[in-house]
C-alpha cells in the first residue's frame, strides 16, 4: 500500500526529511525546527511532530514487507521511556545476531504485558526454537504459558551474559529518546518510537535491498519506504 501524502501543505520530501531527521538523532521538534528553516522550510515544531506520529507506523508497515529474516534465537528484554510523567515499559526483542525483532510500548511490566509482546512477535516472526531472557518472572511465565496454549516448545534460557547484546541494543534508542524529556501521550511515544525503531533497523541493514539499489545510505532507504 502505497502512503499517501494528498493533502499537506509540504512537499514528501520535506516531511521525510523532517521525520527522518527526528528519529535518527537526538533532537528535540525545536531542533529540527531550527535546522528545517536553515534550509529555507519555514515549519512549527508542533508540525514536525505530528508528521513523525502520523507516519512512522506507516513507513514501519512498509518496511515489515521487506524485511531480512531474524534467527529463531532470541533475546527478550525491556527498558523504560518516560509518558505523562509516567515510566512505561519497551519491550524488545533481538536475535542472536543482534538484530532487531520486534517491540512493544506498554502501560504495565506483568504477565500480561510480556505475552502480549511475545503474540506480537511470533504472528509476525513466527515461533523460535529459544528465547533468552535475564530472569524475569514476567517474561518466563508468559512464554510457559503461551507454550501450553500453543503446544509449542519454545526453550527458555535466563542466561544474563547472553542478554547483553539486548540491553546494549536498548541504548541506541535511548540515546534518540533522550533529548525529547518524555512523551505527553501513550499515543505520541508509540507512534515516534515506531520511527526510533525502524531507523534503527534500516541503519543495521535489516532491509532487503531491491535490485540495483544495494548500495544505498539508511537515508536513502528510509526515503524508499515512501516510494
Amino acid at each position: 500500500m502505497t502512503i499517501s501524502f494528498k493533502g499537506t501543505h509540504f512537499p514528501k520530501e520535506v516531511i521525510l526529511m523532517g521525520v527522518r531527521w527526528y528519529v535518527a538523532y537526538p533532537l528535540s521538534t525545536r531542533h529540527v525546527e531550527e535546522l528545517m528553516e536553515e534550509r529555507g522550510v519555514e515549519v512549527d515544531h508542533a508540525t514536525i511532530n505530528r508528521w513523525v506520529i502520523k507516519y512512522s507506523p506507516q513507513l514501519e508497515e512498509a518496511f515489515h514487507r521487506r524485511k531480512r529474516p531474524v534467527w529463531v534465537s532470541w533475546r527478550m528484554d525491556e527498558t523504560y521511556i518516560k509518558v505523562k510523567g509516567q515510566w512505561r515499559s519497551l519491550y524488545r526483542a533481538v536475535d542472536k545476531q543482534g538484530q532487531t525483532i520486534d517491540f512493544l510500548l506498554t502501560e504495565h511490566r506483568d504477565e500480561e504485558a510480556a505475552l502480549r509482546f511475545l503474540k506480537k512477535v511470533i504472528r509476525r516472526h513466527g515461533v523460535p526454537e529459544k528465547i533468552t531472557i535475564d530472569g524475569s518472572a514476567a517474561h518466563e511465565a508468559a512464554i510457559k504459558r503461551y507454550n501450553a496454549e500453543h503446544g509449542t516448545a519454545i526453550v527458555i534460557r535466563k542466561t544474563k551474559y547472553l542478554n547483553n547484546i539486548v540491553e546494549q541494543d536498548h541504548r541506541a534508542v535511548k540515546r534518540v529518546t533522550r533529548p525529547m524529556l518524555g512523551f505527553k501521550s501513550f499515543d505520541a511515544a508509540q507512534g515516534t518510537l515506531t520511527g526510533i525503531e525502524l531507523m534503527h533497523m534500516v541503519k543495521k541493514k535489516q532491509l532487503v535491498a531491491e535490485e540495483g539499489a544495494e548500495g544505498r545510505t539508511a537515508a536513502e532507504q528510509f526515503y524508499a519506504l515512501a516510494a
